[in-house]
């Protein structure tokens, strides 16, 4: 099922799906850039929290990523802690080759 779901994330077709509403929403958003501004917040929290919930009834009504759940946390938390000590150790290589303080 993961296989499944990586596949259908990099399927052209949606990635062309996906750029044409991105274009989209860039150009309405430069036609009205001069008109008074809309305060889309709460519409952007309730997508969010929409999309959110969607992923959350998905995988717990996935038998078999239920099952994969604690192999992926630990890997989602090894690649987490390796990504926060190697940007410390690169950022104190670039300070010591910049002379920054």
């Amino acid at each position: 099922m993961l296989v499944k779901l990586v596949l259908t994330m990099f399927n052209p077709m949606i990635m062309i799906d996906l750029m044409v509403v991105l274009v989209a929403g860039m150009a309405l958003g430069f036609v009205f850039r001069n008109r008074k501004r809309v305060n889309l917040e709460k519409v952007t929290l309730s997508t969010i929290l929409a999309l959110i919930f969607s992923l959350g009834f998905n995988i717990g009504s996935d038998n078999e990523l239920l099952a994969s759940m604690p192999r992926v946390g630990v890997n989602a938390l090894l690649i987490s802690l390796l990504t926060i000590v190697f940007s410390v150790v690169f950022l104190e290589i670039a300070r010591k080759a910049a002379r920054i303080k």
